[in-house]
């Protein structure tokens, strides 16, 4: 349960570990929570086992899981202490008599503290079995706490599951691990299970706020919020942290002293990049990043905290409150909302893939800087990506039905495509004749059939006011092109400089157009009989057989 009304003054510290005496003690190990009222973020775990204690139901075999540093071996001590106790079971152990002292130091007789990964072979749960049997040589229960149990092997498993399922009445298991998927079922039937969540950030702070007043130390507001974020969720991670600040900045601690050790970048460079990245400026890019390098800033961790700030930008962007944000903190709310809204939703996401992708490669790669940098300017020229993506739903929502050309141009910009010819054809002065040539330079640019297909037309006309009607005469040679239509579009797109329609049409199934005379059926047919003959492969076949064409069906 949540200490938030725990004085600092209440964190005592014995004389024999304190700071500057011959048995210092690390202040993970000073400040570990000893009953229950002390253990933080964990309040449904400290609630189950109370109630089981007050109620006497208290089963033989626990599983504790949970990530490293979230309190599992600390609540198996507390509640092995409240076993026993000499004043219980009680929920609230005395924590002075020899039990419990013992208990919180991991040399009790009857508690015994056993290292799954170095313990775990079939002949130790052998001897963990036989001595199992013994009774308790002062207390009321032999404890087994069990770290890291799911390194033990299969065959000590197989050994340890008669005795768990029917343990003497005088013994408990407590197994600890982070990976409960390596344990095998016929173990997790046999145990109450229960989960460790991550502490939150607010709850870390709180509780670095207290060792460092208790240690008399002063600093700058923020430092224990940039500890709890890098802690990623683990209270002995954040001490261990808070430890090596005591030492480099041993009377107040500043922002400073936090990126300096720990190789962090603090919040105005992450939103310089930001901000960069949004105005699609690599120069200012490589200039941040230069100076990153120079305050011996790690990339790796950098990328990560790019990539929490993209996170909270993607919440605040899709509607979410303060209380949603993990990396950011609540007066920087209304910066990442307009981050947010200048980065637009899509880029976010791809940028989000790129940190990601990156990050990964970092771990195999001693180039850091170099992959930072390209994903960085990568990011920056994800423009096109808000851009189409609005274009798109307006299309959707029928306000965008034909896009003029300013449009067109700026999309192009964004997604880089090659220039286009300063002023744009003039379709309204497009003759059939015109369009058939035009499209025949379209077509030599489409590679394979369908560029084949579509230079042998029977006939190309425009239909105002920007489409383009090809006539093609095998159902072969349209579905051919049609499966091309996009690429043959974009092309055609580019040489007019402005936005046109595509139809692949069958000679057979024509449509009355009152600007064109219809085409007469013997015409027909001397078009589609020339078409073949100019065919590449037709021809070929011609010179291997030494044969001519007759006729087209």
């Amino acid at each position: 349960m949540e200490k938030s009304t725990e004085n600092p003054s209440s964190l005592s510290i014995p004389d024999d570990h304190a700071a500057g005496s011959g048995n210092y003690q690390v202040v993970a190990r000073r400040y570990r929570p000893q009953t229950f009222a002390e253990l933080v973020g964990q309040s449904h775990v400290a609630q189950a086992l109370s109630n089981a204690m007050d109620t006497g139901r208290v089963g033989h075999a626990y599983l504790f899981t949970g990530a490293r540093g979230v309190g599992k071996t600390s609540s198996a001590r507390i509640f092995a202490k409240s076993l026993n106790c000499t004043e219980g079971p009680t929920l609230t152990p005395c924590c002075v008599c020899d039990s419990c002292r013992n208990v919180s130091i991991g040399e009790d007789i009857d508690v015994l503290e056993i290292d799954g990964a170095s313990n775990r072979g079939i002949d130790e749960i052998r001897q963990l079995r036989q001595n199992a049997s013994i009774c308790p040589s002062r207390s009321r229960f032999k404890i087994y706490i069990i770290d890291e149990v799911h390194m033990l092997t299969k065959e000590a498993f197989n050994a340890l599951l008669k005795t768990l399922e029917e343990p003497p009445a005088h013994v408990k298991f407590i197994f600890c691990t982070t990976e409960p998927t390596k344990i095998p079922i016929t173990i997790l039937s046999r145990c109450q299970r229960f989960d460790f969540l991550g502490i939150e950030l607010t709850v870390i702070a709180e509780r670095l706020a207290q060792i460092a007043a208790n240690e008399k130390v002063t600093a700058e507001p923020g430092v224990f919020e940039t500890l709890a974020r890098r802690a990623a969720g683990s209270m002995r991670d954040a001490q261990s942290l808070l430890e090596q600040l005591l030492s480099f900045a041993p009377e107040h601690i500043r922002q400073s002293d936090v990126h300096a050790m720990l190789g962090t970048a603090n919040d105005q460079l992450l939103f310089k990049l930001v901000e960069a990245m949004i105005r699609c400026e690599p120069k200012a890019i490589f200039t941040e990043l230069d100076g990153a390098a120079s305050s011996s800033v790690d990339f790796g961790i950098l990328l990560e905290q790019m990539l929490g700030l993209l996170r909270d930008m993607l919440v605040v962007g899709t509607g979410g409150d303060a209380d949603l944000l993990l990396f950011c903190t609540p007066p920087q709310f209304d910066t990442v909302k307009q981050h947010a809204t200048d980065f637009g939703l899509h880029r976010i996401l791809a940028a989000m893939q790129i940190l990601d992708q990156t990050c990964d490669r970092m771990r195999h790669s001693t180039q850091g800087r170099v992959l930072a940098e390209l994903a960085f300017v990568r990011i920056a020229h994800l423009g096109h990506f808000q851009l189409v993506a609005e274009m798109i739903d307006q299309l959707r929502a029928g306000q965008l039905a034909s896009p003029d050309t300013s449009t067109v141009k700026s999309v192009q910009r964004a997604i880089a495509l090659p220039p286009q010819r300063s002023s744009a054809t003039n379709l309204g002065k497009l003759n059939d004749i015109k369009a058939t040539e035009i499209w025949k330079e379209i077509a030599d640019t489409v590679p394979g059939k369908p560029g084949q297909f579509a230079g042998n037309p029977v006939s190309v006309r425009f239909v105002a006011p920007n489409f383009f009607v090809v006539a093609l005469g095998t159902k072969q040679a349209k579905n051919s092109c049609d499966g091309e239509l996009p690429r043959f579009q974009s092309a055609l797109c580019q040489k007019l400089g402005q936005s046109v329609r595509i139809r692949f049409d069958l000679v057979e199934v024509s449509e009355p157009v009152t600007s064109t005379p219809a085409v007469s059926s013997r015409a027909q047919q001397t078009a589609l009989l020339r078409a073949a003959a100019e065919n590449p492969m037709v021809q070929k076949v011609e010179a291997l057989f030494g044969t001519e064409l007759y006729d087209v069906k």
